[in-house]
């Protein structure tokens, strides 16, 4: 039997979104304005090589999440800027592959770009390095604010990933221009239906997250 281009289009169409298990998507469907930087599926990263699981540069999340993430970017957009996201759904895989790499003391290749005041062996009790992520759970991103136009990021005062507490929500030791940056992000996020991390300025979680505590293993591509 002979099947037409287009009933064969279709066919590929439905394999593709299979690969995704019920309730995720692929965000920048919805979202063609979101700027993407997955860091971990290169080597600058706090690693320094490409993370188990991270395969294709796409962010997927829960259907859930993309409608919040939607009203960000419309509140975002009267000023001119857009979201950037580092990282969202992440495969337990890869935060697996993050706690063999903590625990492994002597390799400290990227200390100084990505935790320079801290001990490698206190990772684990200082809360930046778990055995589970909320990110596995698909409604948790790394984010910041860059400029539509440009791209440029807005200056938050510590990079995406840096360690210690001069990424702390709480850090005031900033200049009054950071300070803004920071607080337009806290602020359009959770208007808009996350929470925060504390330690974290660019980590926000959907309140109600559809999937708590379920930790998800599929590949990002």
């Amino acid at each position: 039997m002979k099947f037409s281009l287009t009933l064969l289009l279709f066919f590929i169409t439905q394999l593709t979104f299979a690969q995704l298990p019920k309730g995720f998507v692929y965000a920048q469907d919805s979202l063609p304005d979101l700027k993407v930087e997955l860091r971990y599926c290169y080597d600058n990263n706090f690693v320094g090589e490409q993370i188990d699981g991270y395969v294709n540069e796409v962010v997927i999340t829960t259907a859930q999440t993309v409608e919040a993430l939607k009203k960000v970017q419309a509140d975002l957009k009267v000023d001119g800027f857009t979201l950037k996201v580092f990282d969202a759904y992440r495969p337990q895989r890869a935060v697996n592959h993050f706690v063999r790499w903590a625990k492994q003391v002597n390799d400290t290749m990227m200390k100084t770009q990505y935790y320079p005041k801290v001990n490698k062996r206190n990772l684990f009790k200082e809360g930046y390095i778990a055995s589970k992520s909320r990110h596995s759970s698909g409604s948790t991103l790394d984010v910041t604010i860059v400029n539509l136009e440009t791209g440029e990021e807005l200056d938050m005062g510590s990079p995406y990933d840096f360690f210690g507490p001069e990424s702390w929500v709480s850090n005031t030791n900033l200049t009054k221009k950071q300070i803004a940056n920071r607080q337009r992000l806290q602020k359009v996020m959770l208007k808009n239906g996350f929470r925060n991390y504390s330690q974290e300025w660019w980590h926000f979680t959907l309140k109600n997250e559809p999937l708590k505590n379920q930790y998800f293993d599929f590949l990002v591509e």
